[in-house]
């Protein structure tokens, strides 16, 4: 199942390294990358191949806004035709 992570906040060092960490543990693959920032204002977003079965996309969102709280930044995660279809309105 692909899904877009989307990684917002002030930057900081290591955003990169924990989220991809995170999925790396949860044999999430990254597919594509784009990143930059913005005065100072860290945005990311990251198309990912994860597993088909809901529950496993449920924990997956809930552990990637968890560290996003211990970060400081909002880390979500979408299944992709949901993020295609709310950019293509």
């Amino acid at each position: 199942m692909r899904a877009v992570v989307t990684v917002t906040g002030t930057d900081r060092r290591g955003i990169i390294a924990k989220v991809s960490a995170l999925l790396y543990e949860r044999n999430v693959n990254i597919e594509d990358i784009s990143q930059t920032i913005l005065g100072g204002q860290f945005a990311m977003i990251m198309m990912v191949e994860a597993a088909e079965n809901d529950e496993d996309f449920i924990a997956l969102a809930a552990a990637l806004e968890e560290l996003g709280k211990s970060i400081g930044m909002s880390v979500r995660v979408q299944h992709a035709e949901i993020f295609d279809a709310m950019h293509n309105v």
